[in-house]
Order: structure tokens, then sequence, then C-alpha cells
């Protein structure tokens, strides 16, 4: 029983009435009368449109917030019996202030800036920020985020030309990137091995030329150091010139003798 003058000690739930504690309403209720010495509190739901978030001994509910269109609001989350209900800019929109009672357009992101939409929600009054390293936006707009790149790796490509802020990475077959590798590498072989070919076969000539010139020397050569050849049966006798054996007939020196006499 509850004395004048004693404390009386109440629990989260419940609230302290006439020396008594009595129960709070629950989430989502408002109080219809207190407690008495016979009964508990009496709770009933809130109407439509409203909530009450905790427990409360409150005899009323909170109303919903009212996303205006012609604010250029939109409802994110509707609201319950227990929650309220959020609003956010429409998109190309952003709010106006902390309270976000009424937004505002968004200004274009320019060319290597993208609309962040969370910024958007959370309320900042600038929704663009830089496009991230990996990322690009290559138009002017109120609602076009950043983009990644291109994953050539994931097509099967190769990078042909890596991409910047504003424009996308540049894919090629990788067949082709080695072809256009292959193809000079094999060019530059192939004139090695021509520019070979014509030296050995310069140098060969040359080589050639030089024997045919030495064995034409060499048989000169020989030419001159071979004794002449005469037919078996005719004298032979030395003339006064290089004392060179000379054949002669016979008989003939008979006759120029007699002519001598003569």
């Amino acid at each position: 029983c509850w004395e004048p003058g004693a404390a009386i000690r109440c629990s989260d739930k419940q609230y302290e009435h006439q020396g008594r504690c009595c129960k709070r309403c629950q989430p989502g209720e408002k109080l219809v009368s207190e407690c008495s010495v016979t009964e508990e509190s009496n709770c009933t739901r809130c109407e439509s449109g409203h909530y009450q978030r905790g427990w409360t001994k409150e005899s009323h509910c909170t109303p919903h917030d009212v996303c205006e269109d012609n604010a250029g609001l939109i409802i994110r989350t509707q609201g319950n019996s227990t929650h309220n209900t959020v609003c956010q800019c429409r998109a190309g929109m952003h709010c106006s202030d902390a309270s976000c009672q009424t937004c505002v357009e968004n200004q274009p992101c320019q060319r290597g800036f993208g609309f962040v939409a969370a910024k958007a929600v959370a309320r900042m009054s600038s929704p663009c920020e830089p496009c991230a390293e990996g990322t690009f936006s290559n138009v002017s707009s109120k609602t076009e985020p950043c983009h990644p790149w291109t994953s050539c790796e994931g097509k099967g490509l190769v990078v042909k030309e890596k991409g910047t802020n504003t424009s996308d990475v540049i894919c090629e077959s990788g067949r082709r990137s080695s072809l256009s590798v292959l193809i000079p590498i094999t060019a530059a072989l192939v004139t090695c091995l021509v520019g070979i070919c014509i030296y050995c076969l310069v140098h060969a000539d040359s080589r050639r030329r030089v024997q045919k010139q030495m064995e034409a020397e060499k048989a000169t050569e020989n030419l001159e150091h071979q004794p002449m050849e005469v037919d078996d049966g005719l004298p032979m006798q030395e003339t006064l010139l290089g004392h060179q054996p000379v054949a002669q007939e016979d008989g003939k020196e008979s006759r120029i003798a007699e002519q001598e006499r003569l």
C-alpha cells in the first residue's frame, strides 16, 4: 500500500499516477485512460496517418510527415503506427536546407563529375562529386552517376587505351594486339634473312671469280713452262735464239750446201 511520503519506483514501461505505477502504452498506441485501483491503463492503436515510436503515457499520436509534391518531395518510406513517413527529393533535385521541407533543382554535374544519390538523400546541398579512379562521366547531367570503366578482361579483350575521368577504357582483341607485335618482329626477321642471303650470294660470287682468275693464271704459267712437242724421227738442232731445239727435214742440209758451192 502507498503511504504519504513513501518513494514510488516504477519500471521504464510504467509511470507513476496517484501513488501507484501505471502501465505505459506500447509503441503504436496512445493512452485512453489512466490506471486506477481496480483497472490497468487503457490504450488504443494510433489512428491512420499517425505514429507513436516508444512506450508512452501520451493520449495522442504524432501525425506522419506529408511529402508535398509541389515542394519536390516524394515518399521514400511509408510511415506506419510506429514510424514516421520518410520523404526525399525527386530525381534531379536536392534539399534546400537541413529540414528538407522543400527541394531545389540540381545544378548539372559537369563531365568528370557524377551525381551521388546518397548525398542528395542525405540532404547534402551539392550532390556532385569528382569521379574516382576507375570511373568516368562523359556527360553533363543532373542525375547520371560516375560509371565504372569497362572490364576488358571480363570480355576476353585487352586494354588498347586507358580510361580517364571523362572517358571509358577502349578495348581490343588480344589476337589483334598479338599480331600488331608479331608482324613487325616477323618483318624484321625476314629482312635480316634476306640481307644475310644477299650477303652470302655476293661473297660466294666474288670467291668464284677470284678462284677462276687464279685457275686461269695458273694455267697460263703451266703453258709457259711446258716444252714443245715434236714428231718422232725429225732431227733436233739448237738455234741461236734462246737455244731452243728446231726440227729439220732429212736432205735439206745437203741441198743447201750444194747451192753454196755453186
